[in-house]
Formats: C-alpha cells, structure tokens, sequence
C-alpha cells in the first residue's frame, strides 16, 4: 500500500477516534464521519471497506446500503490509542 492511501486511511481512523472520545460507545453514523474526516461519502465507502479488511472497523448498513454507522473494533482502538494518544 503506497505511503498517500495509507495517510488516507490514518486521516479515517483519526475522525473516527476524535468523534468516539467524544461519544463513547456509540457507533458513528457516515454521514458524521464523512463530515469531519471531509471525504465524499463514495470515498469514504472505498477508504472503510479497506479499514473493515484490515480488522480496524466494523460497518453495519442499513437496508439499500446508503446509510449505515461504523465504529472502531478493539484492534482499531488500540490501534488509535497507539497513533493518536
């Protein structure tokens, strides 16, 4: 993974863990995630299906797939503990 998709991805990871200190234990709807991590929403699509592969993020959709939250696994957290603590 070259070194732009993988900044992209960190940038994801890092609204999504601003936004889950924020409001713990509560899943984070895209259309928030999309707003603060400032990616159109079929990018942001693209940039969670690749976290969700990885194991840092869950993604539940709602039925026709345009709505949906997403919130960090326990892997994504320690994670962003790691990168963002």
């Amino acid at each position: 993974m070259d070194e732009e998709v993988m900044a992209a991805l960190v940038g994801v990871l890092e609204a999504l863990w601003r936004i889950n200190a924020e409001w713990p234990d509560k899943p984070c709807t895209l259309a928030k995630l999309s707003k603060q991590s400032e990616r159109p929403m079929s990018v942001l699509r693209r940039q969670l299906t690749m976290l969700v592969d990885a194991g840092w993020v869950a993604l539940a959709l709602e039925e026709g797939g345009v709505t949906g939250t997403v919130l960090l696994t326990e892997s994504g957290g320690q994670l962003g503990r790691e990168l963002f603590t």
